[in-house]
């Protein structure tokens, strides 16, 4: 009688731990989906910026379980070189904004320049002036969601592409024959997309810190709670995010796009670099189909300017990709 209601007592305390890893998988999804939208969305509310996570625990703790609201990055310097404002449109109707500049004496050709995440144009002002030092016209493009241009969703480098193609084609109608395409972390994403997408042909590309794909960046992000479970968490949200924005967020792979690149390439990456990793890098730089290419590595910089990092490595290895890839116009 004993044996018989120890073996009823089993199944039963099977189904209540299936009960409640079904509750878990059901809160740990609903939590993804919000922080998936949290992180595609940005919001004009300038309070974001400077309020202080509250004291309440049970604040915290929905904050926690649904992420972190992403305040609308603002510009807070323009160029201190002459340059006119564009306006663009993408085919939904969203406005892109762009600064255009041409340098003092005759250009030898034109970069345009592209932001990453919750940043915008502004804080690319300084490789910009190189670009125009040395010669060229230059463009900076507010993604969508970012700086002056409208919408509040980002895709991080899915849909963006767009505004590449856009930027491209102003440029080209403007005669140009000697266009370079340069990104950062999420802009170089963008720029690698945008020529697997439109099959554009420049003549060369700066990719500086381009992270492999959405799930590595979201990875890298370190969503989830306080770094418990960033593997799974981080493959829901990259899920979600595809769900939220209508794409396939596991197909959203830097590495694919760059077998479509045959024009010359610079990549740049920093070692001390914790959200895009070596292993990163090298698949991505592997997957380049251009036989002219480069890899260069600051030793002491992290995900951030290269330019400040270093300035005179970041200008010689520049000037001499732009001086051996512009073509003599006559």
């Amino acid at each position: 009688m004993e044996k018989h209601n120890t073996t009823r007592k089993l199944p039963a305390a099977l189904r209540w731990i299936l009960w409640v890893l079904l509750v878990q998988f059901v809160l740990f999804n609903i939590s993804a989906a919000f922080y998936a939208y949290k992180f595609t969305h940005v919001y004009d509310d300038p309070s974001l910026r400077t309020k202080k996570s509250g004291s309440n625990v049970f604040t915290k703790t929905w904050r926690l379980f649904s992420g972190p609201r992403q305040p609308r990055s603002i510009i807070t310097a323009s160029p201190a070189f002459p340059y006119d404002t564009v306006m663009m449109k993408t085919n939904s109707g969203i406005f892109i904004e762009a600064w255009y500049a041409k340098p003092d004496s005759l250009a030898k050709g034109a970069v345009i320049l592209f932001h990453g995440i919750m940043s915008n144009k502004g804080m690319l002002i300084a490789e910009a002036a190189e670009f125009r030092y040395q010669g060229y016209n230059v463009m900076l493009v507010d993604l969508r969601a970012h700086g002056n241009s409208g919408g509040n969703t980002t895709t991080i480098g899915v849909r963006e592409s767009e505004e590449v193609k856009l930027a491209y084609d102003y440029i080209a109608q403007q005669g140009e024959k000697n266009i370079f395409l340069y990104g950062s972390s999420m802009g170089a994403v963008v720029v690698t997309k945008a020529i697997s997408d439109y099959s554009l042909q420049p003549k060369g590309v700066f990719l500086d810190m381009p992270f492999a794909s959405l799930q590595s960046h979201v990875r890298a992000r370190g969503l989830g709670f306080g770094g418990v479970g960033e593997k799974p968490f981080g493959f829901l949200v990259t899920m979600w995010i595809g769900i939220e924005r209508g794409f396939n967020g596991f197909k959203a792979r830097t590495t694919a796009y760059a077998k479509k690149i045959n024009c010359p390439v610079l990549m740049q990456w920093g070692a001390a670099d914790t959200y895009v990793l070596k292993s990163e890098t090298d698949k991505v730089y592997k997957a380049i189909a251009s036989a002219n290419k480069k890899l260069v590595i600051y030793e002491k910089a992290g995900h951030e300017s290269l330019l400040q990092n270093d300035p005179a490595k970041w200008r010689a290895e520049t000037e001499a990709f732009l001086t051996n890839n512009t073509k003599q116009v006559q």
